[in-house]
């Protein structure tokens, strides 16, 4: 995983442009070769802009939700100096934020104008990343994106749930998520080569239904909203409450299938 960020090709890349399909591509393969498997629930949004709002638990995450949407995430500022990470954070066109209340106005509407432009966007309203084993409160103060009109409404919202649920197959109990869960002050490079040494990973990716500020009245009120979604999602899928008899099918993203599950009656 590591060697391929690096590699010369990107670089090259890097001179003109990543493509999207590309960026997906990408994501895919690096998920292959952690061992990731996701089943997808439900079904994202495609047809337009959308901000997507998710609970967080790894870098793993990244390449994850990256192989399943055409969006570009958004990041902290801090990341743009990782090494290796921030670096692909650059090529697929993460927005980089700072969470200070003086820059809100500007960050605003440098979102607005990647919303304006066609851009989806992947959103860790947490701030911060979990132990996988549930979902931390959504800060409210980062929803402010939802406050963008786009022509026909405010922007909007699809919260999604990420749970890793299966360990070669069988179900992974909170005492081996940590292994994936990359949070408080575990050390990246450990973390990643633990991770990438054992078996693999069974995740389920669960799309919500999209909303919209203006239903709730507040930014406060819709954060609460999508906290709840998400963390009953997360519970459903840790507790093995999903219901499982679904009926398999396929979505396509620019010539690539992916695996989606929907529910039957």
């Amino acid at each position: 995983m590591v060697v391929l960020l690096a590699c010369s090709p990107y670089r090259a890349i890097r001179q003109i442009g990543f493509p999207k399909p590309i960026i997906r591509r990408w994501h895919r393969d690096s998920s292959r070769i952690a061992g990731v498997t996701p089943t997808v629930h439900g079904t994202p949004v495609t047809d337009r802009p959308i901000l997507f709002v998710s609970n967080h638990v790894s870098y793993l995450d990244i390449s994850i939700l990256g192989s399943l949407l055409d969006a570009c995430f958004v990041a902290k500022q801090e990341v743009n100096g990782w090494p290796i990470f921030g670096y692909l954070a650059r090529l697929q066109r993460t927005v980089f934020v700072e969470r200070k209340a003086v820059r809100a106005a500007d960050q605003r509407e440098v979102l607005r104008e990647r919303l304006v432009q066609g851009d989806s966007l992947i959103l860790f309203p947490e701030g911060t990343s979990s132990d996988g084993n549930r979902a931390l409160r959504f800060k409210s103060a980062l929803f402010d994106a939802a406050n963008i009109e786009l022509g026909h409404g405010h922007v909007e919202v699809q919260p999604i749930s990420i749970a890793y649920t299966r360990f070669d197959g069988m179900p992974m109990g909170r005492m081996l998520r940590p292994f994936y869960a990359w949070y408080g002050d575990m050390e990246l490079a450990p973390h990643l080569w633990r991770a990438l040494g054992m078996g693999t990973i069974g995740v389920d990716v669960i799309f919500h239904e999209p909303v919209r500020l203006e239903e709730f009245g507040s930014r406060k009120a819709l954060a609460q909203h999508c906290e709840k979604v998400v963390s009953d999602g997360l519970s459903s899928a840790l507790s093995g409450r999903l219901d499982r008899t679904t009926r398999a099918g396929r979505l396509r993203y620019d010539g690539f299938d992916l695996p989606i599950h929907s529910e039957t009656a």
